[in-house]
């Protein structure tokens, strides 16, 4: 791993991994030395067998047995001289961490353009397994309005930027996600059965956006695109919504064609 992986994973540890102020109510232990573990490794390069056993407290079997767990998931990985260091997937996650606060910042400017152009809503959305989660927004600027969802997470298959991030899987990565025909139904307009789902996503390829009609909030539609990033990495999906009564089939076309001029400025400037 390089050094500058090394700092990435370093610096999520540092963030992420330190010790609360509180403990919790009923410890684990063995997941308590796992993550001390991780804390350790965020100021040295490396840590030994011998090292580990000692900071912890704990005979050298448990503290290989625990630094060989944390290998097998690659949150370390074995240097030399049977000293362990932090690995890929940590480093990742640290990366991955850091890229989305990125895109925050780095998107909001389109998202406050799109609310310039349209006078609507706009959302940053981001799919987390069979949920997708608001990550930015910017309000519209009429009286009735859809507010903002910061944080707030919505399943995926009833949310046009869900619908969207969806129609990027094949329809075996789509069972898998959604390994029962059966969907939790959010309300009486949103796809209740996986085979319904997978029909809709066709078409949400075919046009290249996805479209919820009141299918998380009654009264709100919403239209969404994948947002890529230069590399063509997906970044997440830009939404617009409005109150039903102004989402007419014309409006959808004009809000489309923003979409689309604004995603693909925003796709030129993310890395």
């Amino acid at each position: 791993m390089t050094p500058s992986r090394r700092r990435v994973g370093a610096a999520y540890a540092r963030a992420v991994l330190e010790p609360a102020a509180s403990q919790p109510a009923y410890p684990i232990s063995s997941v308590d030395n796992a993550l001390r573990l991780l804390v350790s490794l965020r100021d040295r390069d490396e840590i030994t067998i011998s090292r580990a056993s000692a900071e912890l407290g704990v005979a050298r079997s448990t503290a290989h047995r625990l630094l060989a767990m944390l290998h097998s998931y690659g949150l370390v990985e074995r240097g030399p001289n049977r000293t362990y260091r932090i690995g890929p997937v940590l480093a990742e996650i640290g990366l991955s961490a850091l890229r989305q606060g990125d895109v925050r910042v780095q998107i909001r400017p389109f998202l406050e353009q799109l609310v310039a152009e349209l006078g609507e809503s706009a959302h940053l959305i981001v799919r987390e397994g069979v949920n997708c989660r608001f990550v930015e927004s910017v309000e519209g600027t009429h009286a009735l309005r859809a507010i903002a969802h910061v944080g707030v997470a919505y399943p995926a298959h009833a949310t046009s930027g869900g619908k969207a991030l969806l129609a990027e899987l094949d329809e075996h990565e789509l069972c898998e996600l959604f390994p029962a025909e059966d969907l939790p139904k959010f309300n009486e307009r949103s796809l209740a059965t996986r085979a319904a789902l997978i029909e809709h996503l066709g078409e949400v390829r075919a046009q290249g956006y996805g479209l919820n009609r009141a299918e998380t909030e009654l009264g709100i539609c919403a239209v969404g695109m994948v947002q890529r990033t230069s590399s063509g990495r997906i970044a997440g999906a830009l939404a617009v919504s409005a109150p039903e009564v102004r989402v007419s089939q014309e409006r959808i076309g004009e809000i489309v064609a923003a979409l689309r001029r604004v995603t693909a400025q925003a796709q030129r400037r993310l890395p």
